[in-house]
């Protein structure tokens, strides 16, 4: 499964909080941009229709809320559901094999991790 967002600034956001600064700032990372072919199931998860309110709130994932996540992607190839983690962003989800033929990419970047992000530990005074 591919989990990414609709904007760069959420995707590292979503990246942070699944692996963290550290990981940014020392593994390489790619910002993929796509287009997705019109013709492709794109379904965008109202989030009134979420089950359990509490799945829009950071936390880690229940087994419900993992199952409707999977029950979601068995019935369309993309779907576009709230960020938690910026609660005005979305992201969209898709399994690559499923969807190969219903997207372009259009760009990849190395990521560079703005330092300040990842500062040093602060040295104590003596």
């Amino acid at each position: 499964m591919v989990y990414c967002s609709i904007d760069p600034a959420t995707a590292i956001l979503e990246v942070a909080v699944h692996k963290g600064f550290i990981a940014l700032d020392t593994v390489a990372h790619v910002l993929t941009a796509a287009t997705i072919d019109r013709s492709a199931n794109v379904h965008i998860v109202d989030p009134a229709s979420i089950p359990n309110p509490n799945w829009l709130r950071p936390g880690i994932p229940s087994a419900g809320q993992q199952a409707f996540g999977d029950a979601l992607l068995a019935r369309h190839r993309f779907v576009v559901i709230p960020s938690v983690v910026s609660s005005q962003s979305w992201n969209l989800i898709f399994v690559a094999a499923s969807a190969a033929d219903a997207y372009t990419v259009r760009s990849q970047d190395r990521f560079a991790l703005n330092p300040r992000l990842h500062p040093p530990a602060a040295v104590s005074s003596r």
